[in-house]
């Protein structure tokens, strides 16, 4: 009899479920009692004893998930949990998974970390060589702190060393890492333990200061798979075909990949499983909710645990991956009696049998969410945001981005083999423009344009010359009639804000608003202004710029102001002296004119076209930390202040560079365009402007063929720039694989 499977079980009342427990022996005599009784509820003598201040009992709900089938084994999985449909969720959930034989989980290394932080090291790297080199001799002394945990074959395997560098009086940082099989403990005392009791002797080796030491809860060390094959007939739901509902939660999931906004929500959902398991077997959830975040966000961009996607068969295949450093054994599991009721039900053998549980469990919960979001979420009114998402993860372009979310609802298939079908038919039926100017009367979109510098940044606000091209981003702005007030609204930037422009503003974006509405003498009238901005919010791609044009665009078509775009470029420049202080113009002018120029400021400034002889490809690498343009400008400006005569040179040769760059790139010499962006790059760190990312996304992009690689912006974060003429795939993958995002795209050809 499979043990998991009790159908009508939620039918039942607690007597008879109860009842039905015992006499399939998962509860004995005992615990049955102990459940009528309601023995297993902590005592208050019990619960005095296990923390401060204790005045009463918190009860939970402990509930049953039922039909799993975990590496072809049945489990019955003990959950404590208090909201709603969780439990009944995942049961469903592990109903339909083991009709494609269940799930499949593993688990290689069980160790925790212990971290000892050692400061006023005089040579760092000679004191990592000498701890490496006395290795066994720090694990050995270790293991005689806890003899007892060797025998049973675990004990300190391993060591690491990291040299952090620091900006403190005290030097570098030499952090050492301690890994310890902790068998079917946690194990977070006898790691403290173990840090404690070598901390003398790694003085000793080092020269320098023990300060810290103690457990690390990102135990990646201790990582758990499992994995689903859900057959297409067990996704047949509710109208829904099983191939609707197999895209459906293959497109939920990329949505979770690329932005981490959902990302939270989407891992969110998988730990009310994992959270619930960990509750019933007296483990620690909070160590392992920062450990499952922390290693969700350990790249430059939060994402989630989870990927799904189609086999060759057709199936709908799910994967989660996720550390988990769990026990079994110990006093605190074994003082609270629900705790051990819950492991004996559970009924499992070793902590690592009981991770890929709590993986298996994470799994589910989350498939089940995605199935509802992709079915009964549709149902529920929200065709026009799934739409949104399939157009935009076909490959839209931001032109014709609401056009081919339209004709995708209008079909009625809102898939993505029909949104790729509509942006196909659409870009066969348009010219390309070459980069070219595009006038206002066929700009449907009311958009702002993103734009790369490819040579001069912060050298053209001291009146030298940059070179700057447009790039397929953009920022697209709607505004509809309200009677009273002005609410601005950007989904993706988190930011929605009713604007009271009487009042002081607390921040450049609202007061940037409120010069625009008094300059177009729109204040004191109703609008709601919408933006969906594809454009890297803070991260030199000319973000701030391509807003203020598209909302200038789009009040001037609803209030029928009839702007040109010089008009449009004016104040989208005041706009941007308000967000970065001192500003070039260069932003607005790309924002709003789109032409590949060479720029130098002025009044009027020069703009003048530089003639591409074909598309440029190149990737863009975003660094994920912010890089505050306004920020950057005052730290060049002050030390432009101390020194002007040292500044005003490195100023002239970034001009000179950009000079010949206009030459190399009109006669599509790239390797010499690539060689003056390596020097500029040298002339920008010595700025002061670059950042340790930028630095190794440079790195990768000239590791794997990029002709030259800088600094794109305002800089201390934000993007780069890298030309890639051969194998821009390979920049890309590289810089995707060190936990960065990149963008592939071109300059000089069609955006």
């Amino acid at each position: 009899m499979d043990r998991s499977r009790i159908p009508g079980f939620y039918k039942e009342s607690v007597e008879k479920r109860l009842a039905i427990l015992h006499e399939r022996g998962i509860l004995s005599d005992e615990q049955l009692a102990s459940l009528k009784a309601n023995h297993q509820t902590l005592e208050i003598d019990a619960a005095d004893r296990m923390v401060e201040n204790v005045i009463g009992i918190f009860g939970l709900p402990l509930g049953l998930g039922l039909n799993f089938i975990i590496n072809e084994e049945p489990y019955i999985v003990p959950l404590v949990v208090e909201e709603p449909s969780i439990i009944a969720a995942l049961s469903s959930a592990a109903k339909v998974i083991s009709s494609g034989g269940g799930f499949q989980a593993e688990m290689d290394d069980s160790l925790l970390m212990g971290q000892i932080q050692v400061v006023d090291v005089g040579h760092p790297a000679r004191a990592r060589q000498t701890l490496l080199q006395n290795r066994q001799q720090i694990l050995n002394l270790a293991n005689s702190l806890h003899p007892n945990m060797v025998a049973r074959g675990g004990g300190a395997k391993d060591l690491e060393i990291t040299i952090h560098p620091s900006s403190s009086m005290r030097g570098d940082m030499l952090v050492v890492h301690l890994l310890v099989d902790t068998c079917d403990a946690m194990g977070a005392n006898l790691v403290n333990t173990m840090c404690e009791g070598v901390a003398h002797l790694i003085e000793e080796l080092t020269k320098g200061k023990v300060f810290l030491r103690i457990l690390s809860n990102l135990t990646d060390r201790s990582m758990v798979k499992a994995k689903a094959t859900i057959p297409l007939d067990a996704l047949k739901d509710n109208g829904y075909s099983g191939e609707e509902v197999r895209n459906g939660i293959i497109l939920a999931n990329e949505f979770a990949a690329i932005d981490p906004y959902r990302a939270a929500t989407h891992n969110k959902g998988i730990m009310n499983g994992v959270d619930a398991v960990a509750l019933a077997t007296g483990n620690d959830w909070r160590a392992i909710e920062a450990a499952a975040h922390a290693y969700a966000g350990r790249g430059h961009s939060y994402t989630c645990l989870t990927n799904w996607h189609q086999d060759k068969d057709g199936n709908l295949v799910g994967s989660i991956h996720l550390p988990l450093k769990v026990g079994i054994v110990g006093g605190n599991l074994r003082s609270n009696p629900a705790v051990s009721l819950g492991l004996d039900i559970l009924n499992v053998k070793s902590a690592k049998e009981l991770a890929q549980v709590m993986a298996a469990v994470g799994l589910a919960q989350n498939f089940s969410a995605l199935k509802a979001l992709s079915t009964e979420g549709i149902q529920r009114g929200h065709m026009g945001l799934h739409a949104r998402s399939v157009a935009m993860s076909a490959g839209a372009r931001p032109e014709h981005f609401d056009t081919v979310v339209n004709q995708l609802i209008d079909s009625g298939e809102v898939k993505m083999w029909k949104a790729k079908e509509i942006i196909t038919s659409i870009e066969d039926g348009q010219p390309k423009n070459n980069g070219k100017q595009t006038s206002n009367t066929t700009r449907e979109k009311h958009c702002g344009y993103g734009k790369v510098i490819v040579l001069g940044e912060h050298a053209v606000v001291y009146g030298s010359h940059a070179i700057a091209a447009p790039i397929s981003l953009s920022i697209e702005t709607q505004v509809h009639a309200r009677k009273k007030g002005v609410h601005l609204s950007i989904p993706r930037w988190g930011f929605e804000q009713e604007l009271h422009i009487e009042n002081q503003h607390d921040n450049s974006l609202t007061s940037s608003m409120a010069m625009m509405l008094d300059k177009l003498e729109l204040v004191g009238q109703g609008m709601d202004i919408e933006v969906w901005p594809d454009v890297p919010r803070a991260m030199g791609l000319g973000a701030s710029a391509a807003l203020a044009v598209s909302i200038v665009r789009a009040l001037s078509s609803h209030f029928k102001l009839d702007l040109n775009d010089a008009q449009v470029n004016e104040l989208a420049f005041a706009s941007d002296q308000i967000v970065h202080g001192q500003s070039s113009g260069i932003d607005n002018t790309l924002a709003t004119y789109r032409n590949f120029i060479l720029f130098q400021k002025g009044d009027p400034p020069l703009m003048q076209d530089i003639k591409v002889p074909k598309a440029i490809p190149i990737v863009i690498g975003l660094t994920g930390t912010e890089g505050l343009t306004a920020k950057m400008v005052a730290k060049v400006e002050n030390q432009h202040k101390r020194n002007p005569h040292r500044y005003d040179n490195i100023f002239k040769d970034i001009d000179n560079l950009t000079l010949q760059a206009v030459k190399a790139v009109e006669n599509y010499e790239l390797e010499q365009l690539g060689d003056l962006m390596n020097v500029c790059q040298g002339m920008l760190n010595a700025l002061g402007v670059s950042s340790w990312e930028l630095e190794e996304l440079i790195q990768i992009a000239r590791d794997h063929g990029a002709l030259g690689a800088k600094l794109t912006g305002g800089g201390g974060g934000g993007s780069m720039v890298a030309l890639c003429p051969d194998d821009a795939d390979a920049v890309v993958a590289a810089m995707v694989k060190a936990g960065y995002q990149a963008i592939q795209t071109e300059i000089g050809g069609s955006n």
